[in-house]
């Protein structure tokens, strides 16, 4: 993503007080893809305000759905169903979002016709082979530019058959393209984790009426889908942990300070950044207030170096930011098995290196680790997102923990992608004391 706006981050401000989140990014994705697939009208409240689901929530009006949003609630109002759903003369933008484009490349490969999926600069670095190969092989035509199947992607659907596919990395993304696409595959679907990841679409899917069920695997799961005829459901949304990590971080490495991240989500793939802080000693406590939901809290304190195995974050969404963590523990952070980095909306590999020297720490690659050393003082300083709203809102946190000075955070408006409101909150915490 090209985006520009800086921000300024003032040093030397403890932050208290409670905050929420925006509405789950990957739960807002799924909610309005099923429900465009659903027979019948479903009711969505909560949904993630960030760009990347609003282009979410055009795709599907784009494809037949209606869609209405009452602006005094926010709940959006979705009539779907395979009979409205034709593909489009027009490309679909997807902005920067690249759950959205793998996930919506699974529902239009069961929709008959040429569906073009496009994005920004940054969504069309992305490699979407991860998707067109198993997409590929239940019977749609997947072409991309290059062997990696860079967007635009071309999707021409049409009948799909039920395959046995094991992703040869962990990604809820892969795993929710197959899946949507073999609600209407002949046969049986089968995606085999190794790793589990995210268990947002097959829950959702169960909840939706689908013929799936789910069984461990070692250390993973089986998912198994059978044909199925969705039925429409009342969702709301709870808040994005991916986004409460970053004020957990706050309120542990920022002096002073005390942070509550209220109706989080509590999903047990979701929260593996939680077990990673509290083994670096974080002062934070979870209330689990029932039904997947909960709070985090939060206190400024000494923090201890760690290893964090890449399967205890499997987005490895939380890096960045747990990078920042171990920017001022004691002693050395190592980050096993996240060379994905590479390939999210930035290389956050060397974006995280960048981001632990702009603040006075030394951070290094090695293989496919990452190490922070740790120890570190953080001073004031820039940064460059380069388009990534996750690094941008790091960058953010680390300047805040700063005792004097101001940082700048270049490419700021990223940030609109997930979380247009975080410079408010941060405001709004800074002076909660």
């Amino acid at each position: 993503m090209t985006a520009g706006g800086t921000h300024t981050v003032p040093g030397g401000r403890p932050l208290g007080g409670s905050t929420t989140v925006p509405g789950d990014k990957s739960i807002s994705h799924r909610a309005l893809l099923l429900a465009a697939l659903a027979e019948g009208t479903s009711h969505v409240t909560g949904l993630s305000d960030g760009d990347d689901v609003v282009r979410t929530r055009l795709a599907v009006e784009a494809l037949g759905a209606a869609v209405e949003r009452d602006p005094s609630t926010g709940t959006v109002t979705v009539t779907g169903g395979r009979g409205r759903l034709a593909a489009p003369a027009e490309p679909i933008d997807l902005g920067n979002s690249g759950t959205g484009m793998r996930l919506l490349a699974g529902v239009v490969a069961g929709v008959p016709g040429v569906t073009r999926l496009t994005g920004d600069a940054s969504l069309c670095s992305r490699p979407m082979d991860r998707v067109a190969v198993p997409l590929g092989r239940m019977g749609a035509r997947m072409a991309g530019v290059g062997d990696r199947c860079l967007p635009p992607l071309v999707v021409t659907g049409g009948p799909l058959v039920g395959i046995d596919y094991t992703p040869p990395m962990a990604s809820a993304q892969v795993k929710g393209a197959v899946l949507l696409a073999g609600l209407v595959a002949t046969g049986e679907t089968v995606v085999r984790e190794p790793v589990a990841t995210r268990a947002h679409t097959e829950e959702m899917l169960a909840e939706s009426g689908a013929d799936v069920t789910v069984e461990p695997w070692g250390e993973g799961r089986v998912v198994r889908l059978r044909t199925s005829a969705l039925r429409p459901v009342d969702r709301t949304v709870p808040g994005d942990p991916s986004q409460a990590a970053f004020w957990a971080v706050a309120g542990a490495v920022v002096p002073g300070s005390r942070v509550t991240v209220e109706q989080v989500h509590l999903g047990a793939e979701r929260i593996g950044f939680v077990s990673v802080l509290v083994r670096m000693g974080a002062a934070l406590t979870l209330d689990d207030h029932g039904e997947g939901t909960g709070s985090l809290t939060a206190s400024y304190g000494p923090l201890v170096g760690t290893v964090v195995e890449a399967a205890e974050i499997p987005s490895l969404d939380e890096v960045p930011i747990l990078a920042v963590a171990a920017l001022v523990a004691d002693g050395p952070t190592r980050f096993r098995d996240v060379g994905e980095l590479r390939v999210k909306e930035s290389d956050r590999l060397a974006g995280t290196v960048g981001l632990v020297e702009a603040f006075g720490g030394t951070a290094r690659i090695e293989g496919d680790d990452l190490v922070v050393d740790g120890g570190c003082e953080p001073t004031a300083g820039s940064l460059d997102a380069h388009g990534d709203h996750r690094m941008a809102m790091a960058a953010a946190v680390a300047g805040a923990a700063c005792a004097t000075g101001e940082t700048v955070v270049t490419g700021w408006d990223a940030v609109a992608t997930s979380y247009p409101g975080f410079a408010d909150t941060l405001d709004s915490l800074a002076g909660g004391r």
